[in-house]
């Protein structure tokens, strides 16, 4: 078939899902000899319009896989269009000389481009943020499917499984069967009872959440530039600082200059050339 004649504007998942299926399906599929002299063309060549008829044969596969991720409430047009994604950079890094077929290969990066899809929208709050917890994440909710609750022994079964322990398990669990609940939300006019958003039953308000939120990142930020910025100093300097300002015993110059056989003026300026350091250190950083 010839590629060139479809329009472009079907091979856009988002505008008509079913007419960028039936599109997509009329694209053939590649031999092991076709798919293979296509992907030396473009690893040896960087040969585009071979790297096109690559994607374009496998988009049928990005579906396929889209259609396993339909319980999590987002878009299969917005799955799709991630997928694709993962195919192309799939098709970019592909090696026609290792001996396995694209699509063996391509699944790994379409999986995890809608993995991370699926991570960033699908709750407000974050679910999973490490590898751990993502692999939890998905194999916990094809479970879910199954078991509903889970009981002592599932639980420790899917954490041998898994590889983690059965309270990361039972986390992810209260993760997973928990909702997103507006901060802030409106309380309804004509209802009675207090409304149920967690902004309604704060009692302090003497401090603004976000201020507080701002100064603790803030005072995160500072130590970990401070710590760094130590780190860059020899041993000599980091001791006289650590002495001088961040032990609950700090030592005056008399006793740094009889620890280290100098005068106490020569211990002021390793002090003060340590702090133009410091201060250089963090405002590149800044």
């Amino acid at each position: 078939m010839n590629t060139n004649v479809l329009s472009i504007a079907s091979l856009s998942p988002g505008r008509d899902l079913e007419t960028y299926i039936q599109t997509i399906n009329a694209f053939p599929i590649l031999s092991p000899e076709e798919e293979r002299a296509l992907a030396e063309r473009f690893y040896h060549e960087d040969d585009l319009d071979a790297a096109r008829e690559l994607v374009l044969s496998h988009l049928r596969f990005v579906v396929h896989l889209a259609r396993s991720y339909s319980g999590y409430g987002l878009a299969q047009a917005d799955l799709i269009q991630e997928g694709n994604v993962g195919l192309m950079k799939a098709i970019k890094r592909f090696d026609p000389n290792v001996g396995v077929r694209l699509v063996s290969f391509a699944v790994h990066w379409i999986r995890a481009e809608m993995h991370e899809f699926i991570l960033r929208n699908w709750r407000i709050v974050k679910v999973a943020t490490t590898k751990a917890q993502r692999k939890l994440f998905f194999n916990l909710r094809s479970n879910k499917k199954k078991l509903g609750w889970l009981n002592d022994a599932e639980t420790r079964a899917i954490a041998h499984d898994l590889g983690v322990t059965p309270a990361a398990v039972t986390q992810m669990e209260g993760r997973l069967s928990s909702r997103d609940v507006a901060f802030d939300g409106h309380a309804d006019d004509d209802a009675d009872e207090a409304p149920l958003a967690p902004a309604y039953y704060l009692e302090d308000t003497s401090a603004n959440p976000v201020d507080l939120v701002a100064d603790a990142d803030a005072a995160r930020t500072a130590s970990r530039q401070l710590a760094e910025a130590i780190r860059t100093l020899d041993d000599r300097a980091r001791d006289i600082l650590e002495s001088r300002w961040l032990r609950d015993d700090k030592l005056t110059l008399m006793e740094l200059a009889e620890r280290y056989g100098v005068s106490a003026e020569r211990i002021r300026q390793l002090e003060r050339n340590a702090m133009k350091k410091l201060r250089k250190h963090i405002d590149a950083d800044a």
